[in-house]
């Protein structure tokens, strides 16, 4: 009897994979940072002080020569007022000397003496005599602030990559043996 023997073998196939390469390298962002100087303006007023001695120096009888000028001109209108008025009244003496009385004598004695000279610590001036003013020092601050000047640059990321590969290859063909054997 005959046999038909069949022998096969499969195929195989083989694999070759390059596995893929990326590479990335992130770049630094160029930044520029400029802050620039506030802005500082002070005002100030210095403060005032004023002192006024004028009371003081008149109290203690030192005047500016104006004053003392005016002063003596109203003492002297004011003695000779006082004279006149006085020579009047010995005037109106006279003519009634008949009246009796000692009226020469009595015009004597009033023409001689000299009015009491009253003295008085006079270098000394009454309290707030002095008049003082303070007017008080002004200041006046103004700040102004810039805001800082920022530029950024973005750069790209440096990407480089190779793709994989898979590259398939036959190890063992397939094949078929068919043989006629006799048994």
């Amino acid at each position: 009897m005959q046999q038909i023997r069949m022998q096969s073998t499969f195929i195989q196939t083989g694999l070759t994979i390059a596995d893929p390469v990326q590479r990335m390298e992130p770049s630094k962002a160029i930044q520029s940072i400029e802050q620039p100087q506030a802005t500082l303006h002070i005002e100030r007023t210095p403060g005032r002080l004023t002192i006024d001695q004028t009371e003081a120096w008149e109290q203690m009888d030192i005047k500016h020569i104006f004053q003392r000028t005016a002063e003596l001109a109203q003492e002297g209108k004011q003695r000779v007022l006082e004279g006149i008025a006085r020579r009047s009244r010995q005037g109106d003496e006279l003519m009634h000397i008949e009246r009796g009385g000692n009226v020469l004598g009595a015009h004597a004695k009033q023409n001689s003496e000299r009015p009491t000279k009253q003295f008085n610590i006079g270098w000394i001036p009454s309290p707030f005599s002095v008049k003082t003013h303070y007017e008080q020092a002004k200041l006046n601050i103004e700040a102004q602030t810039h805001k800082p000047i920022i530029d950024v640059q973005i750069q790209k990321p440096i990407h480089d990559y190779t793709p994989g590969s898979v590259k398939t290859n036959v190890t063992q063909e397939n094949s078929l043996n068919i043989d006629v054997v006799n048994v």
